[in-house]
């Protein structure tokens, strides 16, 4: 897999039995949310490695085309910001190569959480409903539903149960509440059961959010 994304990886016990593969936001890369994972306090019990790609480089439409990290293009079209299909597919094939990984290397499918935050939640979601296998559950923060028309036709059956947390900012200004809203209602009108968490805050992550996450975290790998 010479193609792999290269990745931030910090595991809170020698073996661990759960990964968590988090995706950054646009313009951000495989740090960003390093500095979660203390915050997150994991309990010594749950050995977890939490997995941080970097996005591939690529040109955004919204930003006069600038190259930078992102795991799809995003263009204005009338006003709404849309993502680019064939880039999320291109990222959704780039984050089953980590699964695949995750699996090599000792965890089970039942044992892996994708998340992500901005358009690495938008991934998180995209790829984790269409996986093959059962994944453990999906983090959604601060994003929305990509390509929301084909998701009926190519949705995995192993994951029509998957524990989906999804959070958003009352106030996030990229990312309209709204459009979140309408994403966690089209999930549910399709049978999804989605944990729906908004807090006082713009295009960010919050403490309180924080300690929801490590407590869902805990609940969907058995701590």
């Amino acid at each position: 897999m010479s193609d792999l994304l290269q990745t931030v990886e910090i595991e809170t016990a020698i073996k661990p039995r759960a990964s968590v593969i988090w995706m950054h936001g646009l313009g951000a890369d495989g740090h960003d949310f390093e500095p979660i994972v203390p915050e997150l306090d994991v309990p010594d019990t749950l050995g977890i490695r939490f997995v941080f790609p970097h996005a591939p480089m690529r040109p955004v439409t919204i930003n006069a085309g600038y190259v930078m990290r992102a795991w799809y293009d995003v263009r204005d079209d009338r006003g709404e910001r849309r993502e680019d299909a064939e880039g999320v597919r291109d990222s959704q094939a780039k984050i089953e190569a980590l699964i695949v990984r995750e699996r090599a290397r000792g965890v089970a499918a039942p044992r892996i959480v994708l998340a992500g935050f901005s358009q690495g939640g938008v991934l998180a979601l995209h790829t984790g409903l269409r996986h093959a296998e059962r994944l453990a559950g999906i983090l959604a923060l601060s994003c929305f539903l990509a390509l929301p028309d084909t998701l009926a036709a190519e949705a995995s059956a192993a994951n029509r149960d998957v524990p989906i947390f999804m959070v958003h900012g009352t106030r996030d200004p990229l990312i309209p509440l709204a459009r979140s809203r309408r994403s966690r209602d089209a999930l549910q009108a399709l049978g999804y059961g989605v944990e729906w968490h908004e807090y006082p805050m713009a295009h960010a992550v919050c403490p309180e959010e924080i300690a929801d996450v490590a407590a869902w975290l805990g609940k969907v790998l058995g701590a």
